[in-house]
């Protein structure tokens, strides 16, 4: 009957079972612990790239421009994970040709970050990470691309990863704080100075 189970069209299990030991395979097909830094590194930048969607919603509903931009940086982090999951000391050729991470996106974080900083005034104090839901949702993801950067600079020192994977995190830390404060300007909200407290 079709509802046996036999079919050979049927979707594939969510769930594979073949981490429940506490280990995890590269893209290379190497098997390493869970707590690998490499998996470290994974898992930091997925939860980055879910905070980007996260925002992005936010952002969609105020109709921000930038939106696609936001999609575009987590496409590009899908790239950052196949770098970061290929370890160049297991890699082969194919691996390397299929996972390489070139400079260019880097630039384009820079032109991104000179094109919103422009507008904006200048940063004469420290600013907390508020400014509306937009803004605070952008806030937060640069605080977890700065998590995800200080995982994979290990693994780029250790000539495991592409020195580029380091710089686009670094610059889209960057992006993300120019593009929280450009949030909260459209959204005629006001940005919050830090204020020591008083004694």
């Amino acid at each position: 009957s079709p509802d046996d189970g036999s079919r050979s069209d049927r979707a594939p299990k969510i769930y594979t079972r073949t981490g429940d030991a506490g280990f995890s395979s590269t893209f290379t097909g190497e098997r390493r612990p869970k707590a690998d830094r490499i998996f470290e590194a994974l898992g930091a930048t997925d939860e980055l790239s879910s905070a980007i969607g996260l925002a992005g919603e936010f952002v969609s509903e105020k109709g921000h421009t930038f939106v696609e931009q936001l999609h575009k940086v987590q496409c590009m982090l899908q790239d950052v994970g196949s770098n970061i999951g290929t370890p160049l000391s297991s890699a082969r050729e194919a691996h390397l040709r299929r996972t390489s991470f070139s400079e260019k996106p880097v630039l384009e974080l820079e032109q991104w970050i000179d094109s919103y900083s422009e507008q904006l005034p200048p940063l004469r104090a420290f600013i907390l990470p508020v400014g509306g839901k937009s803004s605070a949702a952008l806030h937060f993801s640069r605080a977890v691309c700065r998590r995800a950067e200080r995982c994979v600079v290990p693994l780029v020192q250790a000539g495991e990863a592409d020195p580029n994977v380091a710089k686009y995190l670094n610059r889209l830390s960057d992006y993300l704080f120019v593009l929280a404060r450009y949030a909260a300007m459209k959204e005629g909200k006001e940005e919050k100075i830090y204020v020591k407290p008083g004694p």
